[in-house]
């Protein structure tokens, strides 16, 4: 698949201070059916923190090469362009990589209940924070 024509320059990336190597670009909130779409940027070859997603989450890789790694740190699964996956809320803890280039996914996240999205995890795999549909709709509304 040729993602060639994707200009990410032209896409407001956002900061987040307390994750290092993400870059969230919030593309809509859907209210009614609590569904947010989103744009994540994972640094090239950086690992983002240990996480677990508690709501479903269907994901598209654009430019960049996904990859996914165990608590352990041992490679799990890379997904390289136009790669797509329907996830529903998993309870294996992970930590996520660009490639040797940075990455940019599509993510589609389906918390229906209108609850919980991610749980970032310390290394004894304990909740340190949780990411709600809400603060992703509050993330939405600052850009």
């Amino acid at each position: 698949m040729n993602v060639s024509n994707f200009d990410e320059s032209k896409v407001y990336w956002q900061r987040l201070p307390e994750l290092d190597h993400l870059w969230p670009s919030i593309l809509d909130v859907g209210e009614t059916a609590k569904v947010v779409d989103v744009l994540f940027k994972f640094a090239a070859n950086q690992k983002i923190v240990l996480h677990r997603h508690v709501a479903a989450s269907y994901t598209f890789v654009v430019p960049g090469e996904h990859r996914i790694y165990d608590s352990s740190g041992d490679l799990k699964e890379v997904r390289s362009v136009g790669a797509y996956k329907a996830g529903q809320p998993d309870e294996e803890p992970h930590a996520e990589f660009g490639g040797d280039t940075d990455v940019v996914i599509l993510f589609s996240l389906r918390p229906y209940n209108g609850g919980a999205i991610y749980e970032i995890l310390d290394e004894k795999h304990e909740v340190l924070s949780t990411i709600t549909f809400d603060d992703m709709k509050e993330l939405y509304e600052a850009a």
